[in-house]
């Protein structure tokens, strides 16, 4: 029993920073996204989604609606989506093929999941007013709070062993935020689709990390053949 509890002991000193990681990456987002999905499967309203829309709604003016819309335009189709591509497409290319898979599961795979989450829950969007850019898909969670996310995520950990770690994280929160920001102020998602597709973002582009794991260091280390060992 003392060398289970000696191998466990070890296990956990080895490993610590990677089972944190998929605690706070992983486990914790999953249990936020479980708890919004719950509710919305039951048609249950969250209390503070149309305070906040109204609250939105309330600073309505046009260079607002030209910022929110710039934004909007930048979590998808102007922004999102090519960085996207140009990220994974450079990391191929340039033969970082661990990396590239990385990004290309977490990115494409957030993508479908978005999909298939808004077919199942199938949740209308707010209709509080008549937004400047309407949308008539599915409302839950937010494909454009999940891409950004996403996005910034996938980013962050590819440059987390360098010094960009800390510009990287306060852009992508920046612009995780604008975009968010940007779907509530033209009343086109509840904050509850926003926060639930952070959760889910942050969920898939953890569990990609640690099992891709695009800086995993060598099993073994190779050593060099001596004269004296080859007498041997």
């Amino acid at each position: 029993m003392r060398l289970v509890r000696r191998a466990i002991a070890a296990y956990l000193r080895a490993r610590w920073r990677r089972l944190a990681l998929a605690f706070a990456g992983v486990a914790l987002p999953l249990m936020l996204f479980a708890f919004f999905a719950e509710d919305v499967h039951d048609g249950d309203p969250f209390p503070f989604d149309e305070p906040l829309l109204l609250a939105a709604k309330a600073h309505e003016s046009l260079a607002m609606d030209r910022v929110m819309l710039v934004g909007s335009e930048l979590g998808y189709r102007m922004g999102v989506v090519p960085v996207d591509f140009l990220l994974v497409t450079g990391l191929l290319a340039t033969r970082r093929l661990r990396p590239g898979l990385f990004a290309a599961v977490a990115i494409g795979g957030s993508a479908l999941l978005n999909l298939a989450a808004k077919a199942v829950f199938q949740r209308a969007r707010p209709d509080l007013w008549l937004s400047i850019a309407p949308e008539h898909n599915f409302s839950f969670p937010s494909g454009h709070a999940m891409g950004s996310a996403t996005l910034a995520a996938t980013v962050l950990l590819l440059v987390w062993h360098t010094r960009w770690r800390g510009p990287a994280a306060l852009l992508g929160l920046a612009f995780m935020v604008w975009v968010a920001s940007s779907r509530i102020y033209l009343g086109v998602h509840w904050p509850s689709d926003i926060i639930a597709g952070w959760a889910a973002a942050i969920a898939w582009v953890v569990a990609t990390y640690l099992i891709v794991r695009p800086r995993r260091a060598p099993q073994y280390a190779q050593t060099r053949l001596r004269p004296d060992s080859l007498a041997r």
